[in-house]
């Protein structure tokens, strides 16, 4: 990364210094082990995940100092006037995720990529590497993206990439991204468009979809207090969670999602129920619309008749309901489908659910009924 830093900067024609911030880390947890005669190791020599993680912290917050002490000081040292401002370097994804240290590098003046997506980002790169003639950029897509805080592994390898350590790729936060905002989907809803998606393109089944639904919301519900820090940046994204001026929301989150997570579980099981099968959308979404339409679910499937418009109607009922879309109503009553029902789809209307959800996602609060309980709250948090 330094010498990769050094071309780039020579190539652009800016002014460039390597730092090494190895001392301000040893003085810091210097006084830490003084006061408390302990001495945390990175992971890879033997130490636990909390002291892996305070270690990394500590570097970050360290670079953040630093960074605005050269910036106010460094035009001072070249006998110029003024000061300079001090850029960061996190984008819109590992914001998304919280992965970041609050009050660390990503602290800065103005972050210019601070509201675009990772992968906007390399495809920008690409081009600028062709369009301005700054051939380092091919060699930057190339390496893997990582933090640089865990020293190498035996044999000079990377202890941690940025993917691997935030258990999700930066494609996947890219959907989970457009789906929470502007999609306004929560764990539930985000599931149910997601089953469907990702069955057919990635052939997951749904607890692999759910297991992956459950850890992004898990985490983000866990980091969104970092959001009330973020560094003022240009929004080129429409799913930036920064809270101060672009995604006002709750920061502190039931990070169990209790009864989101508990119907996600249900949804799990009675697509297996009706043999819900990965990778096969077009069945999959007849018998989900025909046993969304039975039991007064939220519609994620729909007809290929229908997709177009965003809606499918069950002939003879006289019922709509929504399609790939999530967005309307849906009554129970029985199907009457305009060709003969699968196996599948024959099950599902011999054997109706006993328990109904209600759920309007176009107003904004929905009351729903789950067991005995009756709650009115936004439909956003669903």
């Amino acid at each position: 990364t330094k010498n990769r830093a050094k071309k780039l900067s020579s190539q652009i024609g800016s002014y460039h210094l390597n730092i090494s911030i190895d001392m301000a880390v040893k003085a810091v947890m210097g006084i830490f082990s003084t006061v408390t005669g302990f001495f945390p190791k990175f992971k890879v020599r033997g130490g636990t995940a909390r002291e892996n993680l305070a270690l990394q912290n500590v570097q970050a917050r360290l670079r953040m100092v630093l960074a605005y002490l050269f910036a106010q000081l460094m035009l001072w040292v070249r006998e110029r006037p003024g000061g300079l401002l001090v850029l960061g370097s996190a984008n819109v994804d590992e914001a998304l995720r919280g992965y970041m240290t609050k009050y660390d590098c990503s602290s800065a003046d103005v972050n210019p990529i601070g509201g675009i997506s990772k992968t906007d980002l390399k495809s920008f790169l690409g081009y600028a590497a062709d369009k301005f003639n700054l051939p380092v950029l091919t060699g930057i897509l190339a390496a893997p993206p990582t933090a640089e805080l865990e020293p190498l592994k035996d044999g000079g390898q990377l202890a941690q990439t940025d993917e691997q350590d935030m258990g999700m790729t930066y494609a996947e936060l890219s959907a989970y991204g457009r789906l929470r905002k502007p999609g306004a989907c929560g764990p539930y809803s985000m599931f149910m468009k997601l089953v469907h998606d990702w069955g057919s393109s990635k052939k997951l089944s749904p607890e692999e979809v759910a297991k992956k639904v459950k850890f992004f919301f898990t985490m983000y519900s866990i980091n969104r207090h970092k959001m009330t820090t973020l560094t003022p940046s240009y929004h080129a994204e429409v799913y930036s969670p920064d809270d101060n001026r672009f995604d006002h929301r709750p920061f502190l989150y039931n990070v169990r999602w209790n009864w989101q997570f508990n119907a996600i579980d249900e949804a799990v099981h009675k697509l297996n129920k009706v043999g819900f099968r990965a990778g096969k959308s077009g069945e999959n979404d007849l018998s989900n619309a025909a046993s969304n339409a039975v039991k007064g679910k939220p519609v994620s499937g729909s007809s290929s008749s229908a997709r177009d418009n965003g809606t499918a109607t069950a002939a003879g009922s006289g019922k709509t309901f929504g399609g790939r879309d999530l967005g309307v109503q849906v009554s129970t009553g029985s199907v009457q489908a305009s060709k003969p029902l699968t196996h599948v789809e024959e099950n599902i209307v011999k054997n109706p659910s006993a328990s109904a959800v209600s759920l309007d996602l176009d107003s904004f609060t929905k009351k729903r009924k789950t067991m005995d309980c009756g709650e009115l709250e936004s439909a956003a948090s669903l």
